[in-house]
């Protein structure tokens, strides 16, 4: 028989660098959820990741076990890494943060697409070029 679950947390925590200080220990306590256990089993899970922001979700089962999945980082900070920028326009239609060509803009979207909400990679892209242009960053 299936475990019951009880709850579900969505975090985004920097890959490899959780720690039990807040929020990433207040949320989990809440849960029941070992701080120490999940904070060392993140940080391997994320190593290889280092510099990204890790979205998890985590699943906490009845008898206070639990399970995560690790999702893509956002489309924002990928396009952010990419132009090498801190962070896009506050003002997208009168001033640019950078720009990015298509073949940065395809790759992003084919390390996004297990995440997204595309049947292929065309609809991806124009997924990511939408985040693009958003920010306030040129695609060429």
């Amino acid at each position: 028989m299936a475990k019951k679950i009880t709850k579900q947390l969505k975090l985004v925590i920097p890959a490899g660098k959780a720690t039990p200080a807040p929020p990433v220990g207040p949320a989990l306590g809440q849960a029941g959820i070992a701080i120490g256990d999940f904070v060392t089993k993140f940080n391997a899970a994320t190593a290889s990741m280092a510099g990204d922001i890790v979205p998890v979700i985590i699943t906490v089962y009845e008898d206070r076990s639990y399970d995560f999945v690790l999702k893509t980082p956002p489309a924002s900070s990928l396009v952010l890494k990419a132009i090498k920028v801190e962070k896009g326009s506050g003002t997208n239609l009168k001033k640019k943060a950078g720009t990015i060509t298509k073949a940065q803009v395809q790759e992003i979207a084919e390390k996004k697409m297990p995440d997204l909400n595309a049947k292929d990679l065309a609809g991806a892209i124009k997924i990511i070029e939408g985040t693009c242009r958003s920010m306030g960053v040129e695609v060429r």
